[in-house]
């Protein structure tokens, strides 16, 4: 029987950019052992102007670039050296000093004539941006030409062009710096996000008319991966790309306080329904549901299998060194009872840690600390090898599972979409988990690690900096690893005495057919210990008029209506069903509530409630939503500042200082269209 790897999300990051900050004297301090962040920005000493793009390393290996600002941000031993340079500079070594943490660095432009080519995009610059030594070839030079043709162009203008792309981060400009003889092969490329970055289409949701389609059927989903790679888009000043924006993923990144079950059941569902921030003539109904919490005393043992890309494409600060530290992080919460193998792939694929107690954490760790990226990305064979190895060691009763990091980017052996669904659904039946957990930025694939997660029982973090791996690998670690419902769909029935069209917010590649929610061969999405999941259903009440929903001429041979009169005029406005299955269960059980046509108004609706809509309306906003109807950035920061509530590890005060820096940016984007 074959089984799913577990997918431990755990990963913490350590930028390698660093967010453009207000204060450039404002300095985030993290020290393991020996380690220490730097920060900092480099400029031109000529002009002043920051260089985007410059590399930040130690000798040998560089460690990050600047920003759109000339900041970065690395983590290095605290007595390390610090090699700072760019193409048409001369570069600068700097030794730290004790607790040293920050360092500006201005270079100076080398007056040698240099083997180089800088190719300009569509970016309009000052001519001080650039230096004479570079050779300069317009946009319209190599505006149909791929990368992979520049040698080509510049046949006989450089001598020796040899061409390797390496996508950048947001807030890079267009820019191509491609070395020729004296470095062979060593290129840089800037783009604009998100550069080679794959986002799955969104069809976003419509108005439904209840008489013709009554139910709504979805899997629930926990994964939060669409926040937090906003977050990263909104920190580097970019606005993200549309399809990056998944609602219910954005709601679900924060938790809610609801109550817990209290049947001895896996989870408790509850409702509430009030007017729509963005529309008060529109109903919003909040659906939540509440996984009980488990001691971690009480939890089955866990067969985990590590499964790393060490490919070239991870060989970026942001990517596995943070995979490293963040894996180590995730050791120390395992217990005695707890098993680990290691799995890497880059051009091949092996075993570099059999399966060894947690109670070695140090020898776990230490085969951590040896890895090291280069080569191909054979992503498929690491799957089927992390397979094998789980079910080699599986538990009957025990949370098996395999945690990916990756940045997705395969291209060794299977690779499309299709190849990683028909491969992960071959396992389906193994019992064994598959959790991603995604890194890095430019060539990013979160629609094929989004597909993995879904189709393999498990969930999808995005780990953008350290703070994202402590909050899913530390503080959220039992609703990361260990499911307590499997399977878990809603279906929702409207009255349509009441409801004239409903629409559900987010979701859409969760969506299922009405005859799959009593189907125990179709998949729901699993819930972990303590975990919430929010649903939220915009409704035009009966007798409003809307801009949303068109009208037919009546049917002739319809059946006519013989709902009772007493439940169609009745107080009842839609019926929530819910199944799930036990964590080792194939059979599901089926719950149900009732949702009376009770609308609360906006002061006796909960903080969550009303942090929830923000955060939908937000989303609307990002995705420019032709549903966002009324939707303004300032109703959400209003909205989300008297709905903060508790908020011990400050996740909702991120929130509104992210809707406030993209309030700015939308200013800002105004006032550049109207010059």
């Amino acid at each position: 029987m074959r089984k799913h790897l577990i997918l431990l999300a755990a990963l913490i990051s350590v930028t390698g950019i660093a967010a453009p900050t207000s204060n450039t004297s404002a300095i985030n301090i993290v020290r393991h052992n020996k380690l220490v962040t730097v920060t900092g920005k480099i400029t031109d000493a000529g002009t002043g102007n920051p260089l985007v793009g410059a590399t930040v390393g130690t000798a040998g290996k560089g460690l990050a670039q600047t920003d759109a600002n000339g900041k970065y941000s690395v983590i290095v031993d605290n007595n390390a050296t610090l090699v700072f340079t760019d193409i048409g500079y001369v570069s600068q070594a700097i030794k730290l000093k004790p607790g040293q943490t920050t360092l500006n660095i201005s270079l100076v432009a080398d007056s040698r004539s240099l083997s180089e080519v800088v190719i300009r995009g569509y970016v309009k610059r000052n001519r001080d941006e650039t230096t004479g030594s570079s050779y300069i070839v317009t946009g319209k030079e190599v505006q149909n030409n791929p990368v992979g043709n520049v040698e080509q162009l510049l046949q006989g203008k450089v001598a020796g062009l040899n061409v390797q792309s390496n996508a950048g981060a947001p807030g890079m400009r267009g820019t191509v710096n491609i070395r020729g003889v004296s470095a062979p092969g060593n290129y840089a490329y800037n783009s604009p996000s998100p550069g080679t970055e794959s986002y799955g289409h969104i069809n976003e949701n419509q108005f439904v008319d209840p008489k013709a389609t009554p139910l709504s059927t979805f899997a629930v989903d926990v994964d939060a991966a669409s926040y937090a790679n906003v977050r990263r888009f909104i920190n580097a000043g970019q606005l993200p790309p549309k399809n990056a924006v998944r609602i219910e993923e954005m709601i679900n990144y924060f938790k809610y306080n609801l109550p817990e079950p209290t049947s001895g059941e896996p989870v408790a569902i509850q409702t509430e329904v009030a007017a729509a921030p963005w529309n008060p003539q529109h109903q919003l109904v909040r659906i939540g549901l509440k996984a009980k919490n488990v001691k971690l005393d009480k939890l089955p043992p866990s067969n985990l299998v590590f499964l790393i890309d060490v490919s070239g494409s991870m060989d970026m600060p942001n990517k596995l060194p943070l995979v490293k530290t963040s894996m180590k992080m995730l050791v120390d919460q395992l217990r005695p009872i707890d098993n680990v193998a290691i799995v890497v792939y880059a051009g091949e694929v092996g075993v570099r840690l059999e399966s060894t107690p947690a109670s070695d954490k140090q020898k776990i760790k230490d085969v951590i600390d040896q890895l090291g990226a280069g080569g191909g990305t054979a992503g498929g064979a690491g799957i089927m090898m992390a397979y094998d190895i789980a079910r080699k060691n599986f538990i009957k009763k025990g949370n098996n599972r395999i945690i990916l990091a990756t940045d997705g980017d395969f291209n060794v052996g299977p690779a499309s979409n299709k190849d990683m669904k028909e491969l992960i659904e071959d396992e389906r039946g193994s019992g064994v988990s598959l959790s991603i957990l995604g890194f890095g930025m430019g060539n990013y694939k979160d629609s094929k690690m989004e597909l993995m997660a879904d189709k393999g029982h498990g969930n999808y973090a995005y780990i953008d900096n350290i703070t994202e791996a402590t909050k899913s690998m530390v503080t959220e670690f039992g609703g990361t690893l260990f499911t307590v419902a499997k399977d878990v769909k809603l279906q929702v029935e409207f009255n349509p005495g009441k409801v004239q069209a409903y629409r559900l917010l987010g979701y859409e590649d969760r969506l299922m057919a009405k005859e799959d929610f009593n189907n125990d061969t179709k998949l729901g999405g699993d819930m972990g210990v303590g975990h919430t999941v929010t649903a939220l259903y915009e409704i035009i009440p009966v007798g409003v008029n809307d801009n949303f929903t068109g009208s037919v001429d009546p049917l002739k041979y319809q059946q006519p209506n013989h709902l009772e009169e007493k439940v169609y005029n009745g107080t009842e406005l839609m019926t929530i069903k819910f199944r799930y299955k036990q964590p080792d269960g194939d059979k599901s059980k089926m719950e149900s509530v009732v949702v009376k046509d009770k609308s609360l108004s906006e002061g006796n609706t909960s903080n969550d409630f009303r942090f929830a809509a923000a955060v939908a309306e937000y989303g609307m906003l990002l995705r420019d939503s032709q549903f966002k109807q009324e939707s303004k950035i300032e109703q959400v920061i209003t909205m989300a500042k008297k709905a903060k509530g508790d908020d011990d590890n400050g996740y909702r005060a991120e929130f509104i200082r992210l809707a406030e820096s993209t309030r700015d940016m939308m200013k800002t984007a105004l006032v550049t269209a109207a010059k």
